[in-house]
């Protein structure tokens, strides 16, 4: 049977920037081996949602892998939890967190905790395991100031609104029901106030926070929890496509994305998630996982971090690491392996943040119909005949070119 790879550019669609001439990063890059793909491939544009929709990672990894926001989506939550290895449950209510610093009147001064790296496993087990309320709650540390809630009870529900305030010296703000009707948010809502009033009383004295305070460094004092929402039920994605899957990502959120529909998630020395990460070692393990596996989901993340930063030297880095890493891959993806490669959603240097705009898709593999496309960018895939397709689209393609996909009709 074919293998496929599918290899998605975080953030890698942009607008035209002034200072390249009025074009994109993609469009003045040197990519001799992008371009190679989209000559030898079938081009077009893609909505990762729909036209015009700002996709997010989490929606739009959902959406191409061939299940609809609109129908599963219901908050990170669920997807963060799981990339850091806890087992989110059908109708457990999960969030991400940050361990944050406030002072007595419960005033965020620093919604990170100083970017604390040590001694968060510590703090997570002073607060990990209570219950409230007949609520079981499940606390685990993440990478820095981030970790990640669930609480486990029937009854529960992810209507509600966040207790972080998102900016500095601001009051920590009381969880509520986002309809006052909503039996079963509000008493999550309920058992979210009550644990980070907890949290507070364990934690501002815990030995950690003391040890950090006679450093002169900010304590990791309360936890805020955010983006609530209810575990799905999903098919798996052997399931669902009768492949089976491996995903090579560099972020939590994706691999909790893949955990969630059965992926076997495996971690890559070096890559790190930033404009430092060894794309190389990543097309290593892609190449490698290919042997066993019939499917491979890569995400590279150092394009949207140029794009949040609104520095198009760092895409333009970027664009130069991805076509290293293409020309690693073109030389030794197995035999009758297709590829796809795209973006989960545009980060424009001029915004700093996602945008609506549709991003380049190139569909390579022996007997793709090639198209008149020579350029990998995102004016010049235009003619392809792809033409414009959403995200939704892109397993339904790529696993009849496998010829993996059922027949509809006789």
């Amino acid at each position: 049977m074919a293998k496929a790879l599918l290899l998605i550019c975080d953030g890698l669609g942009d607008r035209p920037i002034a200072d390249l001439g009025g074009k994109t990063p993609l469009e003045v890059a040197a990519k001799p081996n992008l371009d190679r793909l989209a000559t030898e491939g079938e081009c077009g544009i893609m909505d990762p949602i729909a036209p015009g929709v700002r996709a997010g990672s989490d929606t739009s990894h959902l959406a191409i892998l061939g299940y609809d926001p609109y129908t599963y989506y219901t908050g990170r939550g669920p997807f963060e939890a799981a990339g850091i290895g806890m087992d989110v449950k059908e109708g457990d209510v999960a969030f991400r967190c940050n361990f944050t610093t406030v002072d007595d009147q419960m005033v965020v001064l620093d919604r990170r905790a100083g970017r604390i790296t040590t001694g968060t496993d510590q703090l997570a087990e002073a607060v990990n395991g209570m219950v409230i309320d007949g609520v079981e709650v499940i606390f685990k540390e993440s990478v820095a100031h981030r970790g990640a809630l669930i609480l486990r009870a029937k009854g529960l529900g992810s209507e509600i609104t966040d207790t972080d305030p998102h900016h500095e010296d601001a009051k920590v703000l009381e969880c509520q029901p986002i309809d006052p009707n909503d039996a079963a948010s509000a008493k999550t809502a309920k058992v979210v106030n009550e644990f980070v009033k907890r949290s507070y009383e364990i934690l501002k004295q815990h030995p950690v926070n003391v040890e950090r305070a006679a450093e002169g460094l900010r304590p990791a004092n309360v936890i805020l929890p955010r983006g609530a929402g209810i575990g799905p039920k999903l098919r798996t994605f052997e399931e669902e496509h009768s492949l089976k899957a491996t995903c090579v990502a560099e972020t939590g959120l994706i691999n909790g994305v893949a955990r969630y529909v059965g992926m076997t998630i495996v971690e890559v020395p070096g890559a790190t998630g930033g404009t430092d990460s060894n794309l190389i070692n990543m097309a290593k393990v892609i190449v490698e996982q290919l042997q066993s596996a019939d499917f491979v989901l890569c995400n590279v993340k150092g394009a949207d971090v140029g794009g949040h930063d609104g520095s198009p030297d760092i895409k333009l880095s970027m664009v130069a690491k991805l076509d290293e890493m293409m020309g690693y891959l073109l030389e030794n993806l197995p035999k009758d392996t297709f590829m796809v490669l795209t973006a989960d959603h545009s980060t424009p240097c001029s915004l700093k943040d996602h945008s609506g705009d549709p991003v380049p898709i190139v569909f390579w593999g022996d007997g793709v119909r090639t198209d008149s496309c020579r350029h990998f960018d995102e004016r010049s895939v235009t003619i392809g005949g792809v033409n414009r397709i959403r995200g939704i689209d892109v397993m339904k393609i790529l696993t009849q070119l496998m010829n993996v996909a059922e027949k509809f009709g006789a």
